[in-house]
């Protein structure tokens, strides 16, 4: 029977007891309808966009050739997925970007599922998935192969087995749903298989355990055997740490002195603001709801895990993206309250239309937000119209460079311009050496950029597979070739002449779209190695 929500209270509609039967009903149809959508816009603008490969996506596409499940420096995740999509699907950009696409669409429609399980209806649900796909944060993050928005998923997966076993423990007095305990600890296995910043929620988790009602939990074995179960799924990313000597370590001081070092306080709390406009208002309340609400008291675990996390993200300069796996679970939670306190707004008709214009003029404010900025989370203007339109929005927050410089372009968005060119001109020099040197040269690329591009173009050109000592790349070795002969992208003569005898120029790239290194990328070719790059290669390790 549909719930009238103007004649209904916040506690009429609080989970309780029998919840299931009589609480509001799961809009799936909906939320389906939207990912859906959100689905078919990834894929176009994928197929017929102007944007290629993004330089990461290279990497994974190298991590996934040399996948070694116990021995990567990386949560192997996304080589697995990386290399599967490949195989099965093949490489183009619409393929290989299979696994994103879903894992929006899945955000999506566990964003209504948590707005229903805080209380709220067919309004709350949509409005959080709404909300969820239209934001440029989780737009723009399904729209590249990479970690973070399956790290969203796993993050907001976690938070609602959280949700689950305190709102069950919460009515019946015991440690909540053994089902959601292990699907907590599913949750946090598969995030360390894809990044080690699941750790934070990890750590947000405990703190939120011991402030809410339910602490008692920890003193059970079911926490400790979903954080068991944890380890044990994501024991590939542990074991490869410890067999490399955890290079994790050495990552995260070359992130903090290069990158988190630009993230101030002001601008970690600014970005957050401008990535959700008005929509910012539902994590706000849903935190006051879950914290103040008396109905709400089995949900408090949640609230201060999220509170606990963005705080310790604050404190560690972490980038304004970082935090934003706990949103999908916050906002949810503020449209659960939008719904249910215009809903209380009752007793004449003045009541109730006062309550619909609320919810309607900021589901507007968002659908307008959304229109607005989705140029910054999906790439379908061209280079020459994204700069234009960057610049008249003003927002240099959202062109800045993860070292503080500033672009035409968003970073991604630059990130994903003139590697086929690049690779190209590398091919016609390599081309261009007598047959005896091709056979003896190798392809240096300076960065894993650099490097990827060469791995995934060369091969259609005739280039031998790529060395780079740069990251991940050092891990994969410098091939069998001794280097008497060399053409490099990317490096400098001043940092050739410390190996090689012969340094000489050869070429030049001109993209002016792209971030500052590869602007003006040089190539060179190298002769006379004062060492074997065999000999050298140990020497290299730790190059970011």
């Amino acid at each position: 029977m549909p719930v009238d929500l103007a004649a209904t209270s916040d506690t009429d509609l609080a989970p309780a007891a029998g919840r299931a039967e009589k609480g509001p009903r799961l809009a799936l149809g909906i939320l389906l309808l939207i990912a859906l959508l959100v689905g078919v816009a990834h894929a176009l603008v994928n197929y017929i966009g102007p944007y290629g490969f993004h330089r990461d996506e290279f990497l994974y596409f190298a991590m996934g050739r040399h996948l070694s499940i116990w021995g990567m420096d990386f949560p192997p995740m996304i080589a697995l997925i990386a290399e599967g999509t490949r195989r099965l699907l093949g490489d183009s950009i619409v393929a290989v970007r299979v696994v994103p696409l879903l894992a929006h669409a899945l955000l999506i429609v566990l964003a209504g599922v948590l707005a229903r399980e805080f209380g709220g209806g067919r309004f709350a649900q949509v409005l959080a998935a709404i909300c969820v796909a239209l934001s440029p944060l989780f737009m723009r993050a399904s729209n590249l192969l990479h970690p973070v928005v399956l790290d969203q998923l796993w993050w907001t997966l976690a938070l609602y087995a959280l949700a689950r076993i305190g709102r069950t423990a919460e009515e019946r007095g015991d440690v909540g749903s053994v089902l959601a305990w292990i699907a907590l600890g599913i949750a946090g296995g598969l995030g360390i298989l894809t990044k080690f910043s699941i750790g934070f929620l990890g750590v947000s988790m405990l703190v939120g355990l011991l402030l809410a009602p339910q602490r008692r939990v920890l003193a059970t074995i079911y926490p400790w055997q979903a954080a068991v179960i944890a380890l044990v799924i994501g024991s590939p990313s542990i074991v490869g740490q410890i067999q490399l000597k955890f290079p994790i370590i050495s990552q995260m001081q070359a992130l903090q002195a290069g990158q988190l070092e630009h993230v101030s306080y002001f601008e970690y709390m600014f970005e957050q603001i401008l990535m959700f406009g008005p929509m910012m208002v539902l994590p706000v309340l849903g935190v006051i709801r879950l914290l103040t609400v008396p109905a709400m008291r089995g949900y408090r675990a949640v609230a201060w895990t999220c509170l606990a996390a963005w705080a310790l993200l604050l404190v560690l300069h972490g980038k304004a993206y970082y935090v934003g796996p706990i949103y999908p679970t916050l906002i949810a939670a503020g449209a659960a309250a939008v719904e249910l306190g215009t809903g209380v707004i009752r007793g004449h008709a003045v009541g109730r239309i006062t309550g619909n214009v609320l919810k309607g003029l900021l589901v507007i404010l968002i659908l307008l937000y959304g229109a607005v900025v989705l140029p910054m989370g999906l790439p379908f203007l061209g280079p020459t119209y994204m700069a234009q339109y960057a610049a008249r929005l003003g927002i240099t927050q959202a062109t800045r460079t993860n070292y503080g410089g500033q672009l035409a372009l968003p970073q991604d968005y630059a990130d994903m311009i003139g590697w086929p060119e690049e690779v190209a001109a590398v091919a016609r020099h390599y081309k261009e050496l007598p047959p005896e040197k091709q056979k003896e040269a190798i392809i240096i690329g300076d960065s894993y950029g650099h490097a990827g591009a060469i791995d995934f173009y060369g091969p259609k050109l005739g280039l031998p597979p790529a060395v780079s000592a740069n990251g991940t790349y050092w891990f994969f070795g410098p091939g069998t070739r001794p280097g008497n002969v060399a053409i490099v992208l990317g490096d400098d003569s001043a940092s050739l002449t410390r190996f090689f005898r012969v340094v000489r120029p050869v070429g030049r790239m001109n993209n002016p779209w792209g971030v500052p290194e590869e602007q003006h990328a040089r190539i060179f070719e190298t002769e006379q190695p004062i060492k074997s790059i065999q000999e050298v290669w140990p020497s290299l390790a730790g190059q970011h």
